[in-house]
């Protein structure tokens, strides 16, 4: 069965990642995908990747920094295809040179904040912004928004990435308010530590296994668990889902802070037994 057969999306980072896994999964499924990503060499990548699988699909160059750029973006999807009904939100800025300066609140710089959300939060704005008219022109559709965990939860690092994202939370919402009466659904997936290889390389074995002690499943999260919370949304299965906001995360959010260290403690117990 094929969820989203003859169905138009677009993708924002889906050129590598969390992106392209889920651009891969909705042209699985019947969909014509455009890829849009900063980088065109990805975007035109996985967009090849796609045809020569038997889907269809574009890679479009994107700066969600740029009005203009999205506005181009959007319209030559409209023009490609007839209409978009589907839009995830999913492009983000996570690369190491903005992460790695995003540490103490304390030793905040202007700029880092003002990096994350510019593209997190008012680039994911923009590219609504000009998804949405076409969307009501075609009747309706879906928007699905990249949130994460860490915009429920404190942290001691990435301030400014975990507020962007709670805002893309607020953003979600009311999106779906506003436009629920033209048949547009909003929400928005909020995953955990998905292990790409970009997140492999930016952190160590050690940082890996202290967060999946917390993970409630049994295995480590990958792009395809979001993927298919995604083809989810946006498809009819979810027809009466709007305005929420779904962790995909392995439960990592929903236990007590000590489950771990339980864990450790009954292990320990039954060893001695």
């Amino acid at each position: 069965m094929r969820l989203v057969e003859g169905k138009i999306a677009i993708v924002t980072g889906g050129g590598a990642n969390i992106g392209e896994a889920c651009a891969k999964m909705l042209a699985d499924h019947g969909a014509a995908v455009a890829i849009a990503d900063i980088n065109e060499e990805g975007a035109q990548r996985v967009a090849g990747e796609i045809g020569e699988a038997g889907g269809k699909a574009i890679g479009l160059k994107v700066d969600l920094g740029d009005e203009a750029s999205v506005s181009a973006m959007v319209a030559a999807v409209a023009e490609e295809f007839g209409r978009i009904d589907i839009l995830h939100n999913n492009a983000a800025n996570t690369g190491a040179a903005q992460m790695t300066r995003d540490g103490s609140l304390a030793e905040m710089e202007p700029e880092v904040w003002d990096a994350a959300f510019d593209i997190n939060v008012r680039g994911t704005m923009f590219v609504t912004k000009h998804v949405v008219p076409q969307m009501i022109a075609a009747g309706g559709g879906s928007i699905i928004n990249t949130s994460s965990g860490v915009s429920l939860l404190g942290d001691v690092l990435n301030p400014a990435y975990s507020a962007s994202k709670a805002a893309v939370n607020a953003l979600t919402r009311n999106t779906a308010t506003q436009f629920g009466r033209a048949n547009i659904r909003c929400n928005a997936i909020l995953p955990g530590l998905v292990l790409s290889p970009v997140a492999r390389a930016q952190m160590t074995e050690e940082q890996l296994g202290m967060i999946q002690r917390h993970v409630l499943l049994p295995r480590e999260s990958v792009a395809n668990d979001i993927a298919g919370a995604v083809l989810w949304l946006a498809s009819d299965l979810a027809s009466f889902v709007t305005g929420q906001i779904i962790s995909a995360d392995g439960g990592i959010v929903h236990h007590q802070p000590h489950y771990a260290d339980m864990l450790d403690m009954f292990a320990a117990m039954q060893a001695q037994q």
